[in-house]
């Protein structure tokens, strides 16, 4: 697991992030001087109840695994941009919603 400081740091940035805003869990690690984007994803697996988890998404702009219908709620509620593709499924329009602190 990774340390108590990066945990603290890593949710610090996701309380961040606005509403209908977004970052990748790469860009999160590069907020708090880090490249250890699967770390991120660590720390959003066992912490990230407590923040607005459905902001930290996939760099193709996917939600988090096994989330989507869930995180489409918040996407919705928040007006986050979308990209619907003719199948039906959806991503994070990232040029639109991309937060850099």
């Amino acid at each position: 697991m990774p340390s108590e400081d990066f945990v603290e740091a890593v949710l610090e940035v996701v309380e961040s992030i606005p509403a209908g805003r977004v970052m990748p869990y790469g860009e999160v690690a590069a907020a708090i001087g880090s490249r250890a984007s699967r770390a991120v994803g660590s720390v959003m697996a066992h912490y990230g109840h407590a923040v607005p988890w459905w902001r930290v998404i996939r760099a193709s702009g996917h939600p988090p695994v096994d989330h989507s219908t869930e995180a489409l709620q918040h996407y919705r509620a928040e007006g986050t941009p979308l990209i619907w593709s003719p199948s039906g499924t959806y991503r994070v329009d990232l040029a639109a919603a991309r937060h850099r602190p």
